[in-house]
């Protein structure tokens, strides 16, 4: 299965206050062989800013390696056009995951996951189940 990381999920792993349990869980579904993990550019983007931000170069350099040893779902004009769709639809549902002026990042990693063919490893079930197969980590062994 593979599995697309949200911008939390990143956060867990990369960030200074790491989550040690999140880190030993994707060691767990690499060893099992089952499993491969897909870094989307929209999750990068938003963790990647505040760490310049903030100035957290270690974790910068933490999400450069994910990058570089997991697969990375770039953001293509398919992916930009079916995230408006997918906007469009909550919309018209009365069911908006974001305010109408933001770029609302969750119809844009939904479009990717729905791309890639992955699943969304996620805390934000509720919002990106909507439009994708979106599990929490703890659910996925």
């Amino acid at each position: 299965m593979r599995l697309m990381l949200d911008a939390n999920m990143l956060g867990f792993v990369c960030h200074p206050r790491s989550h040690e349990d999140v880190r030993e869980w994707m060691d767990r579904m690499l060893a099992g062989g089952r499993h491969s993990f897909v870094v989307p550019e929209i999750s990068d983007y938003e963790e990647r800013r505040e760490y310049l931000r903030a100035g957290f170069h270690e974790s910068v350099l933490r999400l450069d390696s994910l990058a570089r040893y997991h697969d990375y779902a770039r953001i293509s004009t398919n992916v930009m056009l079916r995230a408006a769709q997918l906007w469009a639809q909550a919309r018209l549902a009365g069911m908006p995951t974001a305010h109408a002026k933001n770029i609302d990042a969750d119809v844009i990693l939904a479009a990717q996951a729905i791309e890639e063919r992955c699943v969304v490893v996620t805390e934000n079930v509720g919002h990106l189940g909507r439009y994708c197969d979106a599990r929490p980590w703890r659910s996925i062994e």
